[in-house]
């Protein structure tokens, strides 16, 4: 369990506790227990819902299984009755109220000490909003716990760190892409199959939240190690924007954590001294195979099968640090070697175009050592 608790009473306080496996979506009530006892602490939860059936079903379950009253408003709820609800909230008579796209702005309710967001969003200032919600001084409160079940932390960083972007006209940069399994056709993301080989890609994940609240500290100054199960793995050759034709590629590593979610590193084999060290050692632990001489080499063994399964990357997050770091990895069993036909160096994979430098998840890697 990570807990941190800043002094009171600065302008942002926090209380950040991991909490149990199951989110209150789930029928299986005693997984949630965990998250249900530290909310039980609090003396005012809001509660953020992905849609109005999702929230009905939290308000049944906190009160059919855990036995907690809950209230519940929308923007169809009538004006009477959201006006009863909220003043019940905000006197503290209903400790417990879940909404749905209503109380994110412009709700006084400054002794809510409990967050839960039970929904993703890729809006920075949302996520902001939503959270600031419990963040706002109160003599009753030390402290705000927040639960984030929709990978919002990790999507968006620290709370007290966001730097909401302008909105630019014109040219917004290379549209997204994806690369085809089959064929390493790099193609429009929006594509269900593949213009060049005809595989067809898995329909998007419905999933609204995610299976237990993020480990992610949400303030800047927060160390944290968190591990993630690993859904993905994919491999290619990677060189830095604006380097020299003749500078060295990396191996580029993107591991699928979530749904819309990547972490990343790079693997040196074509450096010299410690990072060509690092890149060897990496290989043995995964590999059979000799060590590559070159990215090239390498991403064409990694796609054909020559590296252990990773299952689980754990990585840390420190104040002061520009990047997060892998330091950890649980990985399945090294496979036998790869036979080699004559056609192996016709398979070894070309350089990524430079408009596609921070394919496919720039936005969520780590930095090339």
């Amino acid at each position: 369990m990570l807990e941190v608790e800043l002094p009171y009473p600065p302008s942002i306080n926090h209380y950040w506790r991991r909490v149990g496996p199951k989110t209150l979506i789930s029928r299986e009530g005693r997984r949630f227990r965990a998250s249900v006892v530290a909310i039980r602490e609090r003396n005012a939860c809001l509660i953020f819902a992905s849609g109005i059936k999702h929230g009905e079903h939290i308000v049944r379950v906190m009160r059919e299984e855990y036995g907690l009253e809950c209230g519940f408003v929308t923007g169809d709820t009538a004006s009477a009755d959201r006006d009863e609800t909220l003043s019940r909230f905000q006197s503290g008579r209903l400790k417990h109220l879940v909404n749905v796209n209503v109380l994110s702005v412009g709700f006084d309710a400054p002794h809510i000490d409990c967050v839960a967001l039970l929904r993703p969003t890729l809006s920075a200032g949302l996520y902001y909003q939503m959270v600031g919600r419990g963040f706002r001084l109160h003599p009753s409160k030390a402290n705000c716990l927040v639960l984030d079940f929709g990978g919002n932390v990790l999507r968006h960083g620290p709370v007290d760190q966001i730097r909401v972007k302008e909105r630019t006209t014109g040219d917004n940069g290379p549209a997204p892409a994806k690369e085809c399994p089959r064929c390493h056709s790099v193609i429009a993301a929006g594509y269900a199959r593949c213009p060049d080989c005809g595989h067809e890609f898995p329909p998007p994940e419905r999933s609204k939240h995610d299976a237990q609240a993020s480990t992610a500290g949400i303030l800047s100054d927060q160390v944290t190690i968190t591990r993630y199960d690993v859904q993905e793995t994919h491999y290619s050759v990677h060189k830095k924007r604006g380097a020299p034709a003749d500078a060295p590629r990396t191996m580029r590593v993107d591991y699928k954590i979530g749904a819309y979610l990547w972490k990343s590193e790079w693997v040196c084999f074509e450096h010299a001294g410690y990072a060509r060290q690092k890149a060897a050692r990496w290989w043995r632990r995964r590999s059979l195979e000799p060590v590559p001489r070159t990215a090239g080499e390498a991403v064409a063994l990694a796609q054909g099968g020559a590296l252990a399964q990773t299952k689980t990357i754990t990585v840390r997050a420190a104040p002061g640090d520009k990047y997060e770091q892998i330091i950890d990895y649980e990985l399945g069993p090294v496979p036998e070697p790869v036979e080699r036909g004559d056609a192996y160096e016709d398979d070894i994979p070309e350089l990524l175009p430079e408009s596609m430098a921070n394919f496919p998840f720039g936005l969520n890697a780590l930095p090339e050592e």
